[in-house]
């Protein structure tokens, strides 16, 4: 019998319709937000309960543990739910780059937006 994640966590998920919550992934000790993927409930269980993080492949329709053919592992320090259910927060250390470009970040290759910078009143 395959193991199944935790009812009482599955129970507060908040999935898409296709099934999935998105991960945001994040640098432990620097809090850099590295990348950003996709769990479902067997990508969740096995990222919870390996000590590395495991994603659902939207393009490949398959599982894919990062580092497996890159070498750039993500291991898992916590993983924490929001208050909504519909996102989480994968606090890993990272070894090589997080992104698929080589870069240490997916957020480094598309650059900062132009934005208007807010001051608190």
């Amino acid at each position: 019998m395959t193991p199944s994640l935790d009812p009482a966590i599955a129970a507060r998920l908040k999935r898409d319709a296709t099934g999935l919550v998105c991960a945001v992934v994040q640098d432990h000790t620097s809090r850099e937000v590295l990348m950003v993927g996709w769990m479902d409930d067997e990508a969740l269980r096995r990222t919870l309960t390996t000590g590395r993080v495991t994603f659902w492949s939207r393009s490949r329709s398959e599982y894919w543990r990062k580092g497996d053919t890159s070498g750039h592992v993500q291991w898992v320090k916590a993983v924490h739910l929001d208050c909504d259910g519909d996102a989480l927060l994968v606090e890993v250390e990272q070894v090589g780059a997080a992104c698929h470009t080589g870069t240490r970040t997916c957020f480094e290759a598309g650059g900062a937006l132009p934005a208007v910078v807010g001051v608190p009143a």
